[in-house]
């Protein structure tokens, strides 16, 4: 059991400090102590594969790199229905094959789901190149013709509109129309090296903060919001309304086949290495 606060990053984003709120300050009996950094999901993911956190938020894309060093937790993350990422155009019904694509990240879920629409639905089977900014930059980048098409994620969901922008197509509704399963988005994973004993703990701390905040969500209310960067409340609501559900509080059978057929249809694919037998084992 470790006596110094345990370093974790997490996004900024609603799901994540609604999740973390109680745990983050002290009001879970008997959890680790946690020192939390801010920091979005392209970051992290960067972060867990050079090792520098104890914990961290990341793409569940990143986990066949990083699953030498770190356990997936059971708890935390986020999957979902309904809740995929989308491909935004100018035009709606446009053709993106041997298009210029804007992506959050190559390293992210949504861009794995991407390239198995892409396979599945466009001539030849691809889109032309490949352009990786910040979430936040790729409406606009869209809206001004910067570049065809954009892959999109979070709140983004909920405001396209005012971009003037046309859902091309979403990518969850794809995943779970050909595989039957949820929509694996977000994980949280911890370092195996802190020992079997810490990672339940800290499992149990985070199922715990969870439950706290479904119990009273306006006691989380002022750390989502202060770190909402400027959200209007009711998209906040909207988002953590989406994105936190029962898989949050336990990954169960059903989120663990959506990981595992999410990595190895990726890995068929050739997007990302293939995951040896029992690296989803917790602890």
């Amino acid at each position: 059991m470790t006596s110094e606060p345990l370093h974790i990053a997490y996004s900024p984003c609603p799901n994540d400090t609604f999740v973390f709120d109680a745990l983050a300050h002290g009001r879970i009996p008997g959890a680790p102590a946690l020192d939390v950094a801010f920091a979005d999901i392209d970051i992290t993911n960067g972060m867990a594969e050079r090792g520098e956190s104890d914990a961290l938020k990341v793409s569940y894309a990143v986990l066949p790199y990083v699953l030498d060093e770190y356990a997936l937790l059971p708890c935390g993350g986020a999957l979902g229905r309904g809740c995929g990422p989308l491909v935004l155009t100018r035009e709606a019904g446009a053709d993106l094959t041997g298009r210029t694509v804007a992506v959050p990240s190559e390293k992210s879920t949504a861009y794995l789901l991407f390239r198995l629409w892409a396979a599945d639905t466009l001539a030849d089977g691809g889109v032309g190149e490949i352009v990786v900014m910040p979430f936040h930059e790729i409406m606009p980048a869209v809206r001004d013709g910067k570049v065809d098409a954009g892959l999109v994620i979070h709140e983004a969901r909920f405001t396209y509109q005012n971009y003037g922008l046309h859902k091309l197509a979403d990518m969850g509704e794809h995943w779970e129309r050909t595989t039957g399963l949820p929509i694996p988005l977000g994980a949280i994973i911890a370092k195996r090296s802190l020992g079997a004993e810490t990672l339940t703990r800290l499992a149990g701390a985070i199922r715990a903060s969870v439950h706290a905040a479904w119990d009273d969500p306006e006691v989380s209310r002022p750390y989502v919001m202060a770190h909402a960067q400027e959200m209007d409340p009711a998209v906040a609501d909207q988002h953590i309304g989406l994105y936190v559900n029962e898989f949050t509080s336990e990954l169960g059978e059903e989120g663990y086949a959506a990981v595992r057929g999410l990595l190895t249809r990726a890995a068929a694919e050739g997007l990302v290495p293939p995951l040896g037998p029992h690296a989803l084992d917790f602890p």
